[in-house]
């Protein structure tokens, strides 16, 4: 006969809840997160403003417009509907935070602690990531690719662009960034779901940097210097996220079940 071997407890034993209080505790957090949208709302609405908030995403191309050029307004509700827009695309941005907090302390409960140390890092790191992708677009490549378009411009024509579609295409850009410097932390999702090994990505290098080409080419607009920065920007992401994969594959692992030893009597 053999002993039974003792099974290790489930550290999320007895902390089921019903689902209407699950329900409940989404209603508070999404609350929470929306008073916390609000409130920065608020306070820009306050200071700077939204008008003010506008001529600071609109520098980088007024800075490059002939002398006496000005954004204009095609739409009669432009003037007050875009700056609300940019009030509160800023507020989201800076309530992210808080509306990841409450995301988390929603999700981490139902989570193992392997999981904790897996999920927690890369929701901070591709918040991180993101916000450095937006100001890496509008610090560095806004300058050079509107000062390229206005080189091009006849002298016959004013350069007056609308405020609504450089909006749009402010957001465009800000997305396209944002996730491009993503690139991280999906190779660590990669290899921790086992689609790839971190020897395939070394092995794929070349690939990558064909489709980061490419994807590059799509995103960015016409000039030469904005696709090459973006470029050797993601791929020095990638080998970093090589690097964080296996740092991570190594420390996130589930604990191996305790070994069984079973003893055979007479």
């Amino acid at each position: 006969m053999s002993d039974t071997p003792k099974d290790k407890p489930d550290e999320l034993a007895g902390s089921e809840q019903p689902f209407v209080q699950h329900l409940m505790e989404l209603r508070d957090r999404m609350l929470k997160a929306v008073l916390a949208i609000g409130v920065a709302a608020a306070v820009l609405a306050m200071f700077p403003g939204p008008g003010a908030l506008y001529d600071l995403m609109a520098a980088p191309l007024t800075a490059t417009l002939p002398k006496g050029a000005t954004l204009i307004a095609t739409n009669v509700i432009s003037p007050f509907v875009v700056p609300i827009k940019i009030l509160f695309m800023a507020a989201f941005m800076i309530a992210l935070p808080v509306v990841l907090y409450q995301v988390w302390a929603f999700v981490a409960p139902g989570l193992y602690s392997h999981e904790k140390k897996l999920v927690l890092p890369l929701v901070v790191s591709s918040t991180l990531l993101f916000f450095f992708g937006v100001a890496f677009c509008y610090y560095f490549v806004f300058g050079q690719v509107f000062g390229f378009i206005q080189s091009f411009a006849p002298k016959s024509i004013t350069a007056a662009p609308d405020i609504e579609e450089y909006l749009n295409f402010v957001i465009g850009m800000f997305l396209a960034f944002g996730l491009a410097f993503e690139v991280p932390i999906a190779v660590i999702l990669l290899v921790r779901m086992g689609i790839l090994t971190v020897a395939q990505l070394r092995e794929y290098r070349g690939y990558f940097w064909v489709l980061a080409a490419v994807g590059t080419a799509l995103v960015t607009p016409p000039d030469a210097g904005s696709m090459l920065m973006l470029l050797g920007v993601v791929g020095g992401l990638y080998e970093v996220g090589i690097v964080a994969a296996q740092i991570f594959v190594k420390h996130t692992k589930a604990p191996e079940p305790a070994a069984e030893d079973s003893t055979v009597q007479p």
